[in-house]
Parts: C-alpha cells; sequence; structure tokens
C-alpha cells in the first residue's frame, strides 16, 4: 500500500511537468480532419525472403506509437493499396494491458517492449515496485554490440526513454536525459535538447556528451553525412513538429543510425519510433494519422531495404497500444481517401499488431504478451 501512495504522490508531483511537453494530448481536430482526401503514392517494392542465418546478428525494432490495425490499413489505403510492412509475411499480435491498468500509456508499454516487465502507467524502466530493470539495449550494449535510439518525439518521451532510462515517472524528463550519458549508446536522434541544457540543476549534457566523444549535432542533413563514431542528433527544442514542419526526417535520421551502428562487427539493436500516430489519435485526426502513418511506413521501408541487402537483421514493426478507437467509416483505394471515426481521445486496450521480417520472423506469430517480444528479441540476438 505505501508503494502504491508514493508512486501516486510521483505521478502528481510530475504531472505538471508531463503537461508542459504533451499538449497533443488536448489537441483538436477540425471535422475537415476526419477525412484524408488522399495524395500522390509512393512506390513501394517487395524485398526477397531469403535470408543468410536462421537467427539475427541485428534488430530494428520499430514502434509505431498508437498504430493499431485500423491506422496500418488506413496507411494502406492512402498509398493506393501497398505499404511497405506488406514484406512482414509473419504476422502476430501484441496484448498490451500494463500491471495496474486494462489501458497501458506509452511508458507502461515501451517498458514492457524494452525490459519484457509488466508495470505501472507511468514508469520509465522500473517494475512495479520502482526497482530498475535492464532492458535490451542495456543488455545489447554489454554485450558489446552496437545500441541506438530514434524517434520524432522528444528522445526523452515515453517511448524512447523506457530503453535507456529508469525513472519512477515519465514526466521526470530532465532526470530521463542525466540517464543518456550512464550508457555508451553509439546514437540517437530525436527532439528535447531542452532537457539537455535548459535544466533547473545548471548541468550542460551537451557538453558532456561532447567530453564523453561524442558529435552533437541539429541540423538532420549534416548528421546524414556522419558514417561513423558517437552521434547525439537533437534535432528539436522539444518535439518535432508535423510531417510539413519535420520533411523526411525520420527515415534520414534511420538510415543515419543503421549507417553508424552497421560498423560494429558484433551486430546491433536499434528502436525508432514513429510517435506522431499516436498524436493524430489523440486529436482523432485522420489527415495527422495517415500523413504519420505512411511517414512510419516509409521508414520501415528503409530498415527492410537494409536487412534485405544485410542477411542477417531481423526487422520487427509494432506498437506499444493503440489510440482513438479508429474506426474506418469509409474509403477509396483508388485515389487514397480515408475517411474515420473516433470514440475517444485516448487509448484503448485492443490488441495491436506485430510484424516481423528476416531471420527468426516466424517467432512472432500469433497472439502473445507485449512482454513476450521483448524476451524473443533478447533470446534472437543475446542468446538469453
Amino acid at each position: 500500500m505505501l508503494q502504491k501512495i508514493y508512486i501516486a504522490l510521483l505521478l502528481s508531483a510530475f504531472g505538471f511537468v508531463a503537461l508542459g511537453q504533451d499538449a497533443y494530448l488536448n489537441a483538436e481536430s477540425e471535422q475537415t480532419d476526419k477525412v484524408y482526401q488522399g495524395g500522390k503514392p509512393y512506390n513501394v517494392k517487395m524485398y526477397p525472403q531469403e535470408f543468410k542465418s536462421e537467427k539475427p546478428k541485428n534488430i530494428i525494432f520499430l514502434i509505431g506509437d498508437g498504430m493499431g490495425v485500423s491506422q496500418v490499413f488506413a496507411g494502406l489505403t492512402a498509398n493506393q493499396g501497398k505499404l511497405f510492412i506488406e514484406n512482414c509475411r509473419y504476422i502476430g499480435f501484441s496484448k498490451t494491458q500494463s500491471a495496474d491498468n486494462y489501458i497501458t500509456d506509452s511508458a507502461a508499454g515501451g517498458t514492457a517492449l524494452s525490459c519484457g516487465v509488466k508495470t505501472y502507467n507511468g514508469a520509465i524502466g522500473v517494475d512495479a515496485d520502482t526497482m530498475k530493470i535492464t532492458s535490451i539495449l542495456e543488455e545489447a550494449e554489454e554485450h558489446g554490440l552496437a545500441t541506438g535510439l530514434v524517434s520524432t518525439s522528444s528522445i526523452t518521451h515515453a517511448t524512447p526513454a523506457s530503453f535507456i532510462a529508469h525513472q519512477p515517472n515519465r514526466g521526470m524528463y530532465e532526470h530521463i536525459a542525466a540517464d543518456f550519458l550512464e550508457i555508451d549508446i553509439d546514437v540517437f536522434i530525436g527532439g528535447g535538447i531542452a532537457h539537455f541544457i535548459n535544466r533547473k540543476d545548471g548541468r550542460n549534457l551537451v557538453e558532456e556528451l561532447k567530453n564523453k566523444g561524442y558529435t552533437v549535432e541539429n541540423d538532420i542533413k549534416k548528421m546524414s553525412k556522419i558514417k561513423k563514431g558517437k552521434l547525439a542528433g537533437l534535432t528539436a527544442e522539444v518535439h518535432n513538429g508535423r510531417m510539413e514542419e519535420r520533411g523526411d526526417m525520420l527515415p534520414m535520421a534511420t538510415n543515419t543510425a543503421l549507417n553508424i551502428l552497421s560498423n560494429n562487427n558484433k551486430g546491433f539493436f536499434l528502436m525508432v519510433e514513429g510517435s506522431q500516430i499516436d498524436w493524430g489519435g489523440h486529436a482523432n485526426s485522420t489527415v495527422y494519422i495517415v500523413e504519420d502513418m505512411l511517414d512510419f511506413d516509409e521508414t520501415v521501408g528503409e530498415a527492410i531495404k537494409f536487412a534485405a541487402k544485410d542477411g542477417e537483421t531481423l526487422v520487427l514493426v509494432t506498437a506499444d497500444h493503440e489510440t482513438g478507437g479508429m474506426a474506418l467509416t469509409g474509403g477509396n483505394i483508388s485515389t487514397g481517401m480515408v475517411k474515420a471515426g473516433y470514440p475517444t481521445k485516448s487509448h484503448t486496450g485492443v490488441m495491436v499488431p506485430v510484424f516481423a521480417y528476416g531471420p527468426g520472423a516466424k517467432k512472432f506469430i500469433g497472439i502473445m504478451d507485449n512482454t513476450d517480444i521483448h524476451h524473443k528479441m533478447k533470446k534472437l540476438l543475446l542468446n538469453k
């Protein structure tokens, strides 16, 4: 009971911090945002299904925050019938419930995927008793593999944070940023520079990163030219903007990370988050969801392109939860029009899809817990 009271107090104490960073939760959608009218589709390539081994040397783990089956099919409709995700022939479903709630948040959902343990909503890399749990990224680092994180949100936001930080509340952004100095992650790219330099404790984490040998850069085009070394890419004050502002930041950042991580002969683990599918769901905006779903799918395409050429890379695509209860109420595959309705502006408890391509992909079929995804990845990559 005392532990639960402590957690509740922490959630309350840091709630005001989270509110400032999570304004998207209160975003409003105009009626016109409920219909995506269609756009120019991109070409989708289907890649070979033959690989060098049964087990992967590398894992690229892509999380479409808030992405349920409706979001995927909305993207498929908008791109006039094709997505890169369709390269993934092995498909399953993940149950997303957290330790204390039928409907998870991204912190508990991210921690289940990163650490393999169910925890309370709001927890970052800690269990239900607020005890630190080692993430798959940290274990990969301990085994000499290269590691990376990429996100369209702040890099200190719940999903990426759950792979590298250990804090009792997701709103503790400055504490989470400091945790990045505790591990020798090779590359991380996302927003959140404010949490590294405009800090209450007076620390300048950017300078500390430079002292640890990182190149610190905020221009994604300059980052894309970096092929080796350690990179801290801080692309926005807090969160990156919508598609019209950030452009192809996510696929570019993913390719940059892959260029750096693939220098390690032992292999690598890379987590890539398409954060703002979730934000479109909170806003009940079909346009927002579709734009970010397509951006995420093109990023999946870059990952699969790498994996097809490499032959030793497992690509996994899933979500931490679904957002908005998106229901497709109309559409036209020939024009790309998508119309949707929403019963909620919050997360829902439905299962989310799991897509897999590459060596070990067949392990991810059927219905599983989100924690199972972690354990399957760890066994394949680290023999644990």
